[in-house]
């Protein structure tokens, strides 16, 4: 039997209209989807009937061995001659572990494709009415990772070089260590009042979005019970949200920007 193809396939960030079509294109001819927490279970209405759907979500704080079991999975379905979709949501490669999952195939010879899809950091602040450069306002944008804590031997971001040299900077998965990330900033030189913005549930009928600064950001987080997944974006650019927001928030509606 010949081998089947690996599908890496980012479902984009929330709202099921947003993934590619070439994405909704390897939906539909799967004979397996492995999906994650965060795609939309929308998406999964366009599988063929016949589709062995395997959930693979990983809940925060609780991740265990799912990663080692997912590429079992992969390798497993598609030594079996099956078409076999692996449904990430956003990018496949922006903190989704897909480069992983490539290294898994390819050391097993096994066919594999990297659908791209549109990332949370960039969609998530279009929605609330944010765009992550703007020209004389941001002319830098990075993505990071806002997992990592000091205290647990994890973080290794170059805090200085971060404060000093991106105009907006994405946090990805950093809720809970916002006021860590907003302590880092501003020890290595970010200004206390820059503006930073929290975007829940990014691009879905759930989406809520609360304004701060780095200095008050995690206090109004608290109040608010903003929870994951949210992406936190720092920089001037969030000022703009006062002119262009354009998504009604917790209606899912669509409104035109004034």
């Amino acid at each position: 039997m010949s081998k089947g193809t690996v599908y890496l396939v980012g479902a984009g960030p929330g709202n099921p209209k947003l993934i590619t079509v070439y994405g909704m294109e390897c939906i539909q001819k799967a004979d397996v989807i492995i999906y994650d927490r965060l795609v939309s279970k929308e998406l999964l209405q366009y599988a063929k009937k016949e589709a062995e759907l395997i959930y693979a979500g990983k809940e925060p704080g609780k991740h265990g061995n799912i990663q080692e079991q997912i590429h079992e999975w992969l390798v497993e379905k598609a030594l079996q001659g099956k078409t076999v979709v692996r449904l990430k949501g956003g990018d496949p490669c922006v903190f989704g572990r897909g480069g992983e999952e490539a290294e898994v195939l390819a050391k097993q010879g096994i066919p594999f494709e990297i659908v791209p899809g549109v990332t949370a950091g960039i969609a998530a602040a279009a929605y609330a009415g944010i765009p992550v450069t703007y020209r004389n306002v941001a002319t830098s944008f990075t993505i990071v990772t806002g997992h990592g804590r000091k205290e647990k031997g994890e973080d290794r971001i170059d805090w200085k070089a971060l404060a000093n040299g991106s105009d907006t900077i994405a946090f990805y998965m950093g809720v809970g260590n916002l006021s860590y990330i907003c302590q880092q900033l501003i020890a290595n030189g970010k200004p206390s009042d820059t503006k930073v913005a929290v975007i829940e549930w990014g691009t879905t009928e759930k989406q809520r979005t609360v304004v701060g600064t780095l200095q008050n950001i995690a206090e109004i987080v608290k109040a608010a019970r903003i929870s994951h997944p949210a992406i936190i974006l720092v920089g001037e650019v969030v000022r703009l949200r006062e002119s262009i927001q354009w998504f009604a928030e917790l209606e899912g509606e669509w409104i035109e920007s004034t």
